[in-house]
């Protein structure tokens, strides 16, 4: 494995393809998400072969997810965001799949890429949009410029409105892409260290090496769950803005 800590960011052409001079190529980065989602599939089927009343502990592990992130849309969308509950468990379990699948030897981590990631961002966005257009239809024009603004204001209230509604998928692309690239860096330039220094200092630096690992899979859980939980608020604003 290369030493360079930024080559594990690099795309790289698995399969060829492209079609009138357009790249679509399948890459690593493509790879890497089939594999998230397969992975979360295998799961679900694997925890829950054997339903029970009394849910066992593989049974939790589904169930706990599902409960989770219905408490969340519930305490920040509300009960009728629950329509769009498929999407945001959906969105929560793929990034976190695929944050904690980038510590794997030889993996590749597709939410450290602004690509990626934004692609999902702007999709949130469209969505947030569109429940906001098909609730309040003409209405939804008051997000850009607030009941009771006094008309002068229009040409700055309306601007810093739109601005600040098109910045909501670049802070959720920024944020978990820029934390997930530098815990990642941070982690392969340690583990780099570990066997020059293990000769010196015996097992401690491996030690550090571990508790850096489950650091580094608590802040992949976390970002997921911040990702989010943001995509809730700003569905939220999207049903409850007047």
């Amino acid at each position: 494995m290369s030493e360079n800590p930024m080559e594990q960011f690099e795309i790289k052409r698995l399969l060829p393809i492209e079609v009138n001079g357009y790249d679509i190529s399948f890459t690593n980065s493509a790879l890497c998400m089939i594999i998230s989602a397969l992975a979360v599939v295998a799961l679900f089927l694997l925890c829950l072969r054997k339903k029970s009343i009394v849910p066992t502990a593989a049974q939790c592990v589904p169930e706990s997810a599902y409960e989770f992130i219905y408490n969340m849309m519930v305490e920040n969308v509300g009960k009728e965001g629950l329509k769009y509950f498929s999407f945001i468990f959906t969105l929560f379990l793929f990034l976190c799949t695929g944050n904690l699948l980038g510590l794997f030897p030889y993996s590749f981590t597709f939410t450290s890429h602004v690509a990626a990631v934004g692609t999902l961002s702007l999709l949130a966005l469209v969505l947030n949009i569109g429940v906001g257009i098909k609730r309040q239809k003409w209405g939804y024009l008051h997000t850009f410029f607030p009941k009771g603004t006094p008309w002068p204001m229009a040409p700055l209230i309306v601007p810093i409105e739109v601005i600040s509604l098109l910045s909501k998928p670049l802070s959720l692309t920024i944020r978990l892409a820029a934390n997930m690239t530098v815990g990642h860096i941070i982690l392969k330039v340690i583990a780099g260290f570990v066997v020059t220094i293990c000769l010196v200092l015996g097992w401690l630096p491996l030690a550090f090496t571990c508790i850096l690992i489950m650091f580094e899979i608590f802040i992949g859980i976390l970002q997921a769950y911040v990702y989010t939980i943001l995509s809730c608020i700003y569905l939220g604003d999207a049903f409850h803005s007047h």
